[in-house]
């Protein structure tokens, strides 16, 4: 690694250790050129999939935009923040280890609706209209019956 004051290429680790949230390794360095302290944090890169748009045109994966349409379809309902937490990780968690370089919009809203509907059955009807675009009331209760069904399975 490179000195950030003098740009020689000999450092030194002098101390490393987990950084505080545990993402990531700190390193205090040493130059042995101008001998000046500096701090490196190590972290594992992760590449995320590409979002393959209906039009076909591609987009870097957002979790950002995946947590705000989950917002979205639990407005106003009663859910825990962490629980939407660890939703929102279990599906970038599925996406990362899936391996795909590529993934549909759909795959992504079919692993949304999945976690929905462990959450909370109103937020997922909410979401599958909207993702599904509902044209009549008929498609809701298809939803609704079949969501019914599932938990029927389970039982």
């Amino acid at each position: 690694m490179k000195c950030p004051f003098c740009s020689y290429d000999d450092t030194q680790v002098v101390d490393s250790r987990v950084s505080e949230d545990g993402g990531a390794i700190r390193r205090r360095r040493r130059c042995a050129k101008c001998e000046r302290r500096f701090t490196t944090y190590e972290r594992a890169d992760l590449m995320m999939p590409a979002v393959v748009k209906r039009s076909g045109s591609r987009m870097e994966f957002d979790v950002n935009r995946l947590r705000a349409s989950m917002d979205l379809a639990l407005r106003k309902r009663s859910v825990p923040t962490p629980e939407v937490d660890a939703a929102v990780a279990r599906i970038t968690e599925g996406l990362l280890i899936s391996g795909e370089r590529e993934v549909t919009t759909e795959q992504i809203g079919e692993l949304v609706m999945e976690q929905l509907k462990k959450l909370d059955q109103v937020a997922y009807v909410r979401f599958a209209s909207v993702y599904k675009s509902f044209n009549d009331i008929r498609e809701f209760v298809e939803a609704i019956d079949a969501m019914q069904d599932g938990d029927s399975e389970k039982a």
